[in-house]
């Protein structure tokens, strides 16, 4: 079993505290707080690390899918955005929309588009955020 893991120190009530958010390999450290999640301040957020987890996993799932069929794509570049709506309960994650763009030699759009489909719905990120929407706009570059 692999085991990933990553840390966060909060100190502080909520609209005035701040914290720190490390991945257990040292590859990244920042900063968040109440205005960089819920406003537009300096600092990470829970949901862009999501965001950027989602991305990752999901271009290397659609290169390997491609690949598996013999497809190499020559570059694959998605954007994750994880929508945060107030509602009466408190903020929740309300979907997640993946825009990807690749470059992949002798595919026909209608091939490519349902390698994406499946790589949205296989990939273990989207496997595990499941209980919300995940959308996906995947377009070939010309």
């Amino acid at each position: 079993m692999i085991v990933r893991k990553a840390t966060a120190e909060w100190k502080g009530d909520l609209p005035r505290g701040k914290g720190t958010i490390q991945l257990g390999s040292g590859a990244f450290s920042g900063e968040y707080s109440f205005h960089s999640r819920f406003e537009s301040g300096t600092g990470t957020n829970p949901e862009e690390l999501i965001a950027a987890a989602h991305a990752g996993c999901f271009s290397m799932a659609l290169a390997h899918a491609l690949a598996q069929a013999g497809h190499t794509a020559e570059k694959i570049e998605t954007r994750a955005e994880v929508k945060m709506d107030k509602t009466a309960d408190g903020f929740h994650i309300s979907g997640i929309t993946l825009v990807t763009r690749a470059s992949v030699p002798d595919i026909d759009t209608g091939t490519f588009l349902e390698y994406a489909r499946r790589a949205k719905d296989g990939c273990p990120v989207s496997m595990a955020l499941a209980t919300v929407p995940i959308s996906l706009d995947a377009s070939l570059a010309l």
